[in-house]
């Protein structure tokens, strides 16, 4: 059986970046290479009714154990890296007893992660650290999660002596685009509650999210030859450099912590004749997301009125909703999730994600979900890395958690 370092490295070298409107699921045909590839190796490690729909959702049984009548829990992960950053033809390697200085990823390019701009690497003297070359992501969002759970099957076969319920698994595309739940079968999956594992550093443990809606705005301009432009050119472009000016600098992701919401344009396209801007809206206060809804709509009003009646015109879309109020009444799942990483030799800590997990839309679909850590650090961006230890520990909190639910009615 692979370790699982092993697994993980051979998931980085499959390209499942998905892909923002496309208007298919899963949204890039590449996920399906590696959703084939997953739906295998769960058959190969000796899971049973596993099902892969034709949307890449998969579904496995790891069968009970122990008391027929403990609760049926689940364990789920998604499979698509973000579109922010490359994601083919990743090349990772591993740090050994990382001495806490700089890493350099690629001398050829001069491309260093250093302690100075993530000082997070500092945790992590002594361990294993697995990098980038510098010119991809590496996937652990989350690939990471889906080796700790693999792997935690694995385990929990090997050592029959741990007694355990039904166990389901479940892996989906297109989580980075905001839509990995929408096709997700709950019914099917038949769990009583679940877990994502999904989060950053050891330890985390989240059930509280952003309230989240994306802002598609396109803008309308008048083309006209420069030298005879004056009182009819309406230039997009300039409209939009002027739309972007007018996001306060202090509700910006780079200016905002904690439980500040913000505003973050993910991308612009334009010329004098048309330009469009999408944007994501965030915040855990209710109140204040419908709030910033509103000043994205009072924006393309504003500017339709300074240009002219329908030049700016947007679009929202909600995404997912804060789970909070979906987790807090069955606290046992919480609870739980604390033990299961006490006995695994980790400190807790409940915090609530500045993002967004599939566990938040499937809360609110009846199955409570909240979020544990899968170890990886600097999401989304070539100096993302995963420390070797935090797999081991994630997998081990997968381990206990079964364990666990099994003993749940004792």
């Amino acid at each position: 059986m692979k370790t699982i370092v092993e697994r993980f490295l051979a998931y980085t070298q499959f390209d499942t970046q998905s892909a923002e409107d496309a208007g298919k699921t899963p949204s890039t045909d590449k996920q399906l290479l590696f959703a084939r590839f997953l739906a295998d190796e769960l058959r190969e490690i000796g899971l049973e009714d596993v099902e892969m729909d034709n949307l890449g959702y998969i579904y496995a049984t790891l069968p009970a154990n122990g008391k027929p009548d403990a609760p049926v829990i689940g364990f789920i992960s998604h499979y698509d890296t973000s579109p922010d950053c490359s994601g083919a033809n990743i090349k990772p390697r591993i740090v050994k007893d990382y001495d806490g200085l700089d890493i350099v990823l690629n001398a050829e390019q001069g491309i260093v992660t250093d302690t100075a701009t993530f000082p997070e690497l500092k945790r992590h003297i002594g361990e294993d650290i697995i990098v980038t070359d510098g010119t991809t992501l590496l996937g652990a969002d989350d690939k990471a999660g889906i080796a700790e759970i693999v792997q935690a099957m694995v385990y929990l076969q090997e050592h029959p002596e741990i007694k355990h319920g039904k166990i389901r698994v479940a892996f989906n595309p297109d989580e980075e685009i905001g839509l990995g739940a929408h096709h997700f079968d709950v019914e099917k999956f038949g769990c009583e509650w679940a877990y994502t594992m999904d989060g950053g550093e050891v330890g985390e443990l989240e059930y509280e999210c952003f309230n989240a809606a994306g802002a598609k705005f396109t803008i309308q301009g008048v083309s006209v030859h420069t030298g005879y432009a004056k009182g009819k050119m309406i230039n997009a472009g300039r409209i939009a450099a002027e739309l972007v000016s007018r996001i306060p600098e202090a509700d910006l992701p780079e200016t905002t912590e904690g439980y500040e919401g913000f505003y973050h344009l993910l991308n612009i396209e334009g010329s004098c004749e048309r330009a469009t801007l999408s944007f994501i809206i965030r915040d855990h206060d209710a109140r204040k997301f419908h709030e910033r809804k509103r000043f994205m709509e009072q924006l393309a009003e504003d500017l339709s009125e300074k240009y002219g009646e329908g030049t700016v015109t947007v679009a929202l879309r909600d995404q997912y909703r804060n789970m909070r109020e979906k987790v807090e009444p069955v606290p046992h799942v919480i609870d739980m999730a604390i033990k299961a990483m006490e006995l695994a030799g980790v400190s807790p800590r409940v915090q609530a994600i500045r993002g967004g997990t599939d566990g938040a839309q499937l809360s609110f679909r009846g199955l409570p979900c909240p979020n544990i850590f899968a170890g990886g650090l600097n999401f989304h961006g070539p100096h993302e890395f995963l420390p070797v230890p935090s797999l081991h520990k994630a997998m081990q909190v997968v381990v206990n958690l079964c364990e666990l639910a099994g003993k749940f009615h004792d």
